[in-house]
């Protein structure tokens, strides 16, 4: 259905083009396919068309209002992510004053009586309680599970409402997540009628500031497999990775066996490109595994949040291994925002291949939430000799921030114990 449809709520755009991204507008009031992929590189705008489509949408006079279901794998990210970008959409089209926003439940209702839920998908019974859905957008899409996927086209049986969709919204990562088997192995077999595929790139964001367009083509210079996967949006080859087993599963910090295990906690800073990353572990030293309980990771994070984060997780006395190339963000972190055992990392020419070794003598067990560790365990290889073509002692410096501060979190035991040899 291309036909333009009746808006009852008015939204006066005139000059479109100032709005919208070519590839958002031409499918703007397209909704025969019931699964729309959006998929490509960072800064590609993909996110934000697609909040702007389903926001018109909503709008729309409908014989019952659209019902609406936001969704991030780990609730605690909503707020920060999908949620903010549907209120800055509201407020783009002037409607945010016109509309009942709940801050406390993640719930914003139209004038038009047209419902915006946010939820985490990290309790899925509390997603089969909600009824009526007319819409499901998946945002971070390959940090869901097949079956997350599954259950949620089973929400949208509602026949009161026409032309119910899912939305997949992601960045691609490696071969080995869901998204990429179902929809475009080899084994995949795709509706065309019924899945509607886009693809785009940064070069696609018209919006896009010089600065980031600058930046983000610098990578292709300094790491063109990596630019591949997240500049132009390819899925990764997969190459020899270097944690090529773990578990997940859900993890409880109530756990009577967990709580008697010594915790460690690593960080690893970032800003503009890369993301600060928190991890939560503790080793269980005696039967060789380590279980990685929780994770933070967001990027633009400054100092003062970096703490509020930490306190916030009931952290702010712990000892906190952090990356020692940030000295002067210790520092501050310690003494001006009361983290008093926060230190640096002691790095050496060879800390990185040491610390992995001694990793992978331990079973690594993740929670199911640690979704950013998942998509790094799956895209983290051993660096290839070009010239010979043979795997060498050192991993590709790409998906690696967790990981990081999964090593940092325990180099005191490493050190202690030493490491091995895993590649020949």
């Amino acid at each position: 259905m291309k036909t333009k449809p009746k808006i009852n709520i008015v939204l006066q755009f005139e000059k479109p083009s100032r709005v919208f991204n070519k590839h958002t507008y031409d499918s703007l009031f397209d909704y025969s396919k019931f699964t729309e992929i959006h998929y490509g590189g960072a800064s590609s705008g993909k996110s934000h068309g697609v909040v702007q489509k389903v926001v018109i949408k909503a709008c729309q006079k409908w014989k019952k209002p659209r019902k609406i279901l936001f969704l991030r794998k780990v609730g605690t990210s909503i707020k920060d992510s999908i949620f903010a970008d549907v209120i800055s959409c509201l407020s783009d089209f002037n409607l945010l004053d016109r509309c009942k926003v709940n801050m406390t439940d993640f719930r914003i209702t139209l004038p038009n009586g047209a419902e915006f839920l946010f939820k985490g998908m990290d309790d899925p019974e509390k997603i089969k309680s909600i009824k009526g859905i007319s819409d499901v957008v998946m945002e971070e899409a390959t940090e869901f599970t097949l079956d997350d996927y599954t259950q949620l086209t089973l929400r949208l049986r509602d026949r009161k409402h026409v032309f119910r969709q899912i939305f997949l919204m992601f960045n691609p990562v490696s071969k080995l997540n869901w998204v990429y088997k179902h929809f475009f192995g080899e084994e995949a077999e795709v509706d065309l009628e019924r899945v509607g595929i886009h693809h785009t790139t940064y070069k696609d964001n018209k919006f896009l500031d010089e600065e980031n367009r600058h930046t983000i083509e610098e990578l292709e210079k300094r790491n063109p497999a990596y630019y591949r996967i997240y500049a132009l949006g390819e899925f990764a080859t997969l190459d020899k990775l270097v944690f090529p087993r773990y578990q997940m599963r859900r993890l409880d910090k109530t756990d009577n066996k967990l709580r008697g295990i010594e915790s460690d906690f690593g960080l690893d800073f970032g800003y503009v490109n890369d993301p600060t990353a928190f991890l939560h572990v503790k080793v269980d030293e005696a039967n060789k595994k380590i279980y990685c309980m929780e994770e933070y990771t967001k990027k633009g994070l400054l100092n003062d949040q970096i703490a509020n984060k930490i306190h916030e997780f009931g952290y702010g006395k712990e000892i906190i291994t952090a990356d020692s190339a940030e000295q002067k963000s210790i520092a501050e972190i310690r003494t001006k925002y009361n983290v008093p055992r926060i230190r640096p990392a002691t790095k050496g020419p060879d800390s990185i291949r040491q610390g992995i070794q001694w990793l992978l003598q331990y079973d690594l067990i993740i929670d199911d939430r640690c979704v950013k560790l998942k998509e790094e365990l799956e895209n983290y290889t051993w660096k290839k000799d070009k010239k010979t073509g043979e795997y060498i002692n050192e991993p590709v410096d790409s998906y690696n921030h967790i990981i990081d501060a999964l090593r940092y979190a325990v180099e005191h035991r490493s050190r202690r114990r030493g490491g091995i040899e895993i590649l020949k």
